[in-house]
């Protein structure tokens, strides 16, 4: 399965929320480390799109 851009923002987004109403540290950690792995997951895709882009 290919992601998308939009798919890994999402993802990111959600463990954001799930961070923020977490009660526990350990909980919130995670969700935190989540949400960079798709940050990061979706500034690749970027920048593999960027380089796909015909120069003009």
């Amino acid at each position: 399965m290919a992601f998308t851009r939009d798919f890994c923002e999402a993802r990111a987004q959600e463990a954001a929320d799930a961070a923020s109403l977490a009660k526990l540290a350990n909980v919130r950690d995670r969700e935190l480390r989540s949400e960079a792995a798709w940050r990061a997951m979706s500034d690749q895709i970027r920048r593999i799109e960027e380089g796909r882009r015909p120069k003009v």
